[in-house]
């Protein structure tokens, strides 16, 4: 009774302390995006000047949609004709956000990054801060997530961690694997990779490389995105078969790894 009272608390304490965090966070990103400069007049198009929205500040918010991505390109491309500082500093912060707090969406930002930083911006942007982001990710569950996830997912957990361990001499590779294959939970595998004991070392390289192909993908659309009308113009049959190819490519070393191993017990 008194070990089960003590999980509760314990439990509960979690719950609280992750939820202090992600509401400072959340202060943190809503006040940045309400300390907008100003739009100059010249920058505002005619129909803002008619609507007498000049020199006012945009609203800004976390897109949901194709129309709502291309209206939030458009303003932030403005402001970044003369504050770029302020736009770089606000799309990193509300990137890292969405990756901490595993909340879906981040194929807009990644577009949303091609279409205001161009592609060779944007990419190794994305790639760095995919990382980043995944890693806080994982240093909030290690630290206040791990009795939350075996409590609510038991089985999840324990169906991963069992492939974590019989790929154990080969768990680079098996991680590249997880992030290259498009049907992988990416935000599943955040929270729960410091929990299977996954060294933040190679889970951030395996986060990093294993998700390039995604975020190239993304932010070369988000060049193009007038062009876009729907998510299904991006994920189509034949880039989810070519994200898959590639994933499959990555467990080659991994299989040869195990072969050597196996080999070399052998002949002990």
């Amino acid at each position: 009774m008194a070990d089960t009272t003590k999980r509760s608390v314990k439990t509960v304490l979690c719950v609280l302390c992750v939820l202090a965090i992600f509401s400072l966070a959340s202060l943190y990103l809503y006040f940045l995006s309400k300390w907008l400069p100003p739009l100059a007049r010249e920058m505002v198009s005619e129909d803002d000047l008619n609507s007498n929205t000049t020199n006012q500040r945009a609203e800004l918010y976390f897109p949901s949609s194709i129309e709502e991505l291309k209206a939030l390109a458009s303003i932030l491309k403005m402001y970044k004709k003369e504050n770029s500082g302020y736009v770089a500093l606000l799309f990193c912060s509300a990137y890292l956000y969405k990756q901490t707090f595993a909340i879906p969406g981040s194929v807009f930002m990644n577009i949303l990054a091609g279409a205001i930083f161009g592609i060779w911006k944007a990419f190794p942007l994305t790639c760095f801060l995919t990382a980043c982001g995944a890693s806080c990710c994982y240093l909030l569950s290690r630290t206040f997530g791990r009795s939350l996830l075996v409590q609510y997912f038991p089985e999840r957990v324990a169906a991963l961690q069992a492939k974590v361990h019989e790929n154990l001499d080969r768990l680079f590779f098996f991680l590249l694997f997880l992030r290259l294959f498009p049907m992988s939970p990416n935000w599943f595998l955040n929270m729960t990779s410091p929990i299977l004991d996954v060294p933040l070392p190679q889970f951030f390289v395996s986060v990093f490389i294993g998700l390039m192909p995604y975020n190239f993908l993304c932010c070369q659309t988000g060049c193009l995105l007038s062009q876009l009308k729907s998510l299904n113009d991006l994920f189509t049959a034949s880039v989810m078969f070519k994200l898959a190819a590639m994933a499959f490519v990555a467990m080659v070393p991994g299989l040869v790894v195990k072969r050597l191993h196996k080999q070399h017990n052998k002949t002990k």
